[in-house]
């Protein structure tokens, strides 16, 4: 079975002060939740990294820790960067790479994501590569296309075990931050897709590890019916994750879809 994940990207919001009230109210919130059925991660700004690892451990909260971005290079002359190698040393697990921002907003690049996906692996990390298409792709009918190379270019910079172990995120770029969601159809028919590209690449065996989520405009409200899909195996999570009783509601509504 495929542990469903839901991972919390708050982008540039929060200071360290207010990441210290809000994963403090996200543990009260989600006390007594089985993490084993449901895995939960927060993706702060780089300047609350240290402040949540701390945080995590200290009250022994059950909460992966995830970062928004990393550069494909270990060291140098790189202003502005961070590297895997700090990362690692934060006891970060989730890396998300090729967010739509990202590459549409900063000009990342197939190969610029695929590079960051295997700078994450190599230092003990997990990557969650984001592939979406934006709404004049969806409306001309490459979705499926679009979607197909951005997977498989992450994939093939991969090796071994790596790309079984890699987590990807389907977002239309259309649905983020518009208040526009998928259907669950639309979604699940997708990300089936893309589960159907990684078979073709890896194998059927692998494909069936490997967890897709959905994001874009995920609320308490549609989780539920997201998560309940076949191939979704859980959600990545933007605005509604800076409120910890709306992020938690989600939290819940997926875990109502696992089967025990």
């Amino acid at each position: 079975m495929r542990t469903p994940l839901i991972a919390g990207n708050w982008k540039m919001f929060k200071t360290h002060l207010e990441a210290i009230v809000l994963v403090q109210q996200l543990g009260y919130e989600l006390e007594g939740h089985d993490f084993e059925s449901v895995e939960v991660a927060v993706c702060p700004p780089f300047t609350s990294l240290r402040t949540i690892q701390t945080l995590i451990d200290g009250d022994r909260l059950h909460f992966k820790l995830g970062a928004q971005n990393v550069s494909s290079e270990s060291a140098g002359a790189f202003t502005g960067e961070v590297s895997a190698v700090m990362l690692e040393a934060l006891d970060v697990r989730y890396v998300v790479v090729g967010h739509s921002e990202r590459r549409h907003i900063f000009g990342e690049t197939d190969e610029v994501v695929a590079a960051k996906a295997k700078a994450a692996f190599a230092h003990g990390m997990v990557p969650i590569v984001c592939c979406g298409e934006t709404d004049e792709e969806r409306s001309g009918g490459v979705t499926e296309v679009t979607v197909e190379r951005q997977v498989r270019t992450a994939l093939a910079a991969l090796k071994g075990d790596q790309a079984e172990r890699v987590v990807v995120a389907y977002e239309p770029i259309w649905a983020i931050g518009t208040g526009r969601t998928a259907t669950p159809g639309d979604a699940e028919a997708t990300i089936s897709h893309v589960r159907t590209v990684i078979a073709g690449l890896l194998g059927d065996g692998p494909a069936a590890e490997i967890r897709i989520l959905y994001g874009g405009s995920v609320k308490a409200g549609n989780a539920g019916a997201l998560t309940a899909q076949a191939n979704v195996d859980g959600a990545l999570v933007g605005g509604a994750s800076l409120d910890a009783s709306e992020f938690a509601a989600i939290v819940k509504a997926c875990k109502g879809n696992v089967s025990p």
